[in-house]
């Protein structure tokens, strides 16, 4: 069976990297007693997947991972059970188990969405949200995207499913930063784009370049497709139909 599971990662855990959060979570396993499936062979190992890794020093309530049991207690039960052992920084938020045949969540993720705030003190452009909305309101944004060993040239445009200005976007959370940035990305494998990548981009156009550790990231969830035999709706006049979109664990 198997069951997946949302979390959030908070305060001084958000300077752990992917890596440490998934060992992390393998030995709060172990601890929980819940019983996880192993791969079989020489050196067998929980069977695991996350979903879209999180940037060290983001904050996000849309962490998603997928574990194979061998037997099931039922959600609130194991959301109990994980809940109990973890530390500060981390908590359980949901647990569901899911149909045979649903895709893990690493090969489901399809786009994210964020809160990106500026860190108090950073000096931005007077101009700098209605000019912001321009730049995301242009018909093609060419830019070049960089990997580790290579560059090409995209339509920034495509990347960016939705953006908006908010008020108070990180009233709630650990500081008060009066203006943010809400922004839903493609967060596919190969397509991925991060909102810092973005606003970078944007304040290039301004010839500003940012401070560093001027932005306060959050995510807010991690979306999948719908399947094609759920309800939907035509297409939009938009670089991407974002009301195909729900959250990983979605319709209970």
């Amino acid at each position: 069976m198997k069951v997946r599971i949302r979390f959030s990662k908070y305060g001084v855990l958000r300077f752990i990297g992917h890596l440490d959060v998934m060992r992390y979570f393998q030995k709060a396993i172990r601890r929980s007693g819940i019983a996880i499936a192993y791969s079989e062979g020489f050196s067998p190992h929980q069977i695991m997947s996350f979903a879209a890794p999180l940037s060290v020093g983001h904050t996000s309530e849309g962490e998603y991972l997928d574990i194979q049991v061998t037997s099931f207690p039922g959600e609130e039960a194991l959301k109990d059970m994980l809940e109990a052992v973890m530390v500060e920084g981390i908590s359980i938020l949901d647990v569901q188990l899911l149909p045979s045949g649903e895709k893990n969540a690493m090969a489901s993720v399809a786009a994210a969405s964020y809160l990106i705030a500026f860190r108090q003190g950073t000096s931005l452009p007077s101009d700098w949200q209605e000019r912001l909305l321009a730049f995301y309101n242009q018909a093609s944004i060419p830019v070049v995207k960089k990997a580790k060993k290579s560059e090409r040239e995209i339509n920034l445009k495509e990347g960016i499913y939705g953006l908006e200005i908010r008020k108070g976007a990180f009233a709630d959370r650990e500081e008060v930063l009066p203006d943010g940035v809400y922004m839903l990305l493609n967060a596919r494998s190969g397509e991925n784009i991060k909102p810092a990548f973005v606003l970078e981009s944007f304040f290039k156009t301004l010839d500003y370049e940012l401070p560093p550790f001027a932005l306060l990231v959050h995510r807010l969830e991690t979306y999948k497709e719908r399947g094609e035999d759920e309800p939907g709706a035509d297409a939009a006049s938009r670089p991407y139909d974002t009301r195909k979109l729900v959250p990983l664990i979605w319709g209970k």
